[in-house]
């Protein structure tokens, strides 16, 4: 036996144990779904028994897995190590060849290039400097991986749209075609729960003593607006008559009435969503111009509102003639087209949650502008401390600058813009210009003078980078920049006193607010209640400057493929 097996009976000894300790733990079955790791641990155990026949102790068995103990003997036990380790741990292994390959094929592609460069005058960088933002702050480049697919999928949509056309050139560049974005699938409700909810409320305020009416019902997105006209509360007066027979006759007659209050319909919020088996309702008393009082009820199925679906109504068009920084915010209760000018708002304050549709709504404004105007046009700034947010839109021509990651950075950037905004008053002084509007109207191309719009997507961040800079910088370019054709579009998911301060909200008289944690969060954003009794996913309170309320709408959806 010694002969045979040599030192390696020692390994078959332990091969024996394992397999009876596997059948008496009962273990079986979950070795055989393993069976590659035991194989490979198989593989490694001769291994071990190969090295032991070098040194003559693992018996004739040893010599027959060497064959001879020579360096032909040494590689066949090399290659039962690499088979044994491939095994093991399957996915390593294939990670490894995988970046190995990767290595070498980014070492011929440098070989390959050098000799083109190499030698020849002023030969230009990758990353050009911006022909707007010389001394702008840099963002680290992406890596290669993600330039070659972001090329592959630009060169997939040229392919499919390129020759589209509803395709705009202006300026030598050719705008986006409509048609890259989703259509909107609109979901048909039915018309019978309509009227059985509307019949619901009536019934649920009469039983407090209130009479009303409904007299409207707007189908919006996610909610579905009622409008209820206030009834008359009467005084009712008995009168006791006899009559011809002498029986005495009790008559009633109306001595007065008076229309209902709204505050006993507002009061009864509660109420009415117990009878309608809703999570939460909300109630806009009086609807600005109508005479009715509108109770907004969540839908049981909500349909998703598209960019493109608002962007080719009418509303949108009219203020697309108008304005070149048009923006598409979503629909609202009733389903009707809820669109802004950036111009005039002039700055825009966006709070809520996280989760509830900020982010979304920041991309929705900036394909929107993005579909609409040239370079030459349009330039943008954008600070995301988040680093996932706004970092695919950088390889658009349209970036000032590439994304900003860095919080440093990120103020270095605001000190640029500020004085950015000193430099274009100088220019419009000796334009004798009033605006940029009126600076513009007689360039073409890259004599303009482009829109700067600052979107930055986490507020809170900066301001506990260095909260009085951040405050005194926005407040300024909130107070004076607006002549200059720079506008400020901020974000934040924690509307508190302490970010969100009074100087910043006097100077952003324009704000959205998302579904909000309490109403401290409401007031904070909105000066108002509301926004807690939100549904999330893109339902927002819009407050324009010109507005006394706010406006509830149900924000554009758009997709990362878009």
């Amino acid at each position: 036996i010694w002969e045979v097996f040599g030192w390696g009976l020692a390994l078959v000894g332990g091969a024996v144990i394992t397999a009876v300790w596997l059948v008496w733990r009962r273990k079986t079955l979950s070795a055989l779904r393993r069976w590659y790791r035991w194989l490979g641990g198989i593989g490694l155990a001769t291994v071990t028994w190969g090295i032991l026949g070098f040194f003559h102790l693992g018996g004739s068995i040893g010599l027959a897995i060497i064959d001879s103990p020579n360096w032909m003997g040494a590689l066949r036990l090399l290659g039962m190590v690499i088979l044994s380790t491939v095994l093991l741990a399957p996915r390593p292994s294939l990670r490894l060849v995988s970046r190995f390959f990767s290595w070498m094929r980014k070492r011929l592609r440098q070989r390959a290039t050098r000799p083109a460069t190499e030698g020849r005058p002023g030969f230009p960088s990758v990353a050009t400097t911006s022909p707007v933002v010389e001394s702008k702050p840099e963002a680290r480049p992406a890596d290669a991986s993600t330039q070659k697919g972001l090329r592959q999928v630009a060169q997939e949509v040229w392919k499919k749209y390129g020759q589209s056309s509803s395709a705009v050139v202006v300026d030598g560049w050719r705008l986006p075609p409509i048609d890259i974005l989703d259509k909107s699938t609109d979901i048909e409700f039915s018309q019978a729960d309509n009227v059985k909810r509307a019949r619901l409320i009536e019934e649920a305020l009469a039983s407090y003593g209130v009479e009303a009416k409904v007299v409207q019902i707007n189908t919006g997105p996610t909610v579905t607006q009622f409008g209820v006209e206030p009834g008359w509360d009467r005084k009712i007066k008995e009168i006791k008559e006899r009559d011809s027979d002498g029986n005495v006759k009790v008559r009633l007659e109306e001595v007065s009435k008076t229309r209902v209050k709204v505050e006993r319909i507002t009061s009864l919020a509660n109420d009415l969503a117990l009878a309608l088996a809703s999570p939460s309702i909300r109630i806009e008393a009086p609807v600005p111009g109508q005479s009715v009082v509108g109770i907004e009820v969540p839908n049981v199925v909500s349909s998703v509102v598209r960019l493109r679906g608002v962007i080719e109504t009418n509303p949108f068009q009219r203020m697309l003639a108008r304005s070149k920084l048009a923006l598409a915010l979503g629909k609202g209760a009733g389903g009707e087209a809820g669109v802004a000018d950036l111009a005039r708002m002039p700055h825009l304050l966006i709070a809520g949650a996280t989760g509830s549709g900020k982010t979304v709504c920041l991309n929705s404004i900036i394909c929107c502008l993005l579909l609409h105007n040239t370079p030459n046009d349009v330039r943008f700034i954008m600070i995301d401390p988040k680093r996932v947010e706004l970092t695919p839109f950088n390889s658009i021509p349209h970036l000032a600058a590439p994304v900003i990651v860095n919080t440093d950075k990120a103020l270095e950037a605001l000190r640029w813009l500020n004085q950015e905004m000193d430099k274009r008053y100088q220019e419009l002084a000796k334009a004798t210009a009033r605006n940029i509007e009126a600076y513009n109207r007689n360039r073409q191309g890259k004599d303009k003078m482009p829109y700067l719009i600052l979107v930055i997507d986490e507020l809170a961040d900066l301001m506990m980078a260095g909260s009085d800079e951040v405050e005194h910088i926005l407040c300024r370019l909130a107070q004076l920049a607006r002549a200059t054709g720079i506008h400020l579009v901020v974000a934040t998911q924690r509307p508190s006193v302490d970010v969100v301060t009074g100087l910043i909200k006097a100077n952003f008289p324009t704000r959205i607010s998302f579904a909000v944690t309490s109403q401290v969060d409401s007031r904070t954003i909105l000066d108002s209640a509301g926004a807690e009794k939100l549904l999330g996913r893109g339902d927002m309170l819009f407050m324009p400057t010109e507005a006394a309320k706010p406006k509830r709408l149900q924000g554009c959806y758009v997709s990362d493929a878009e």
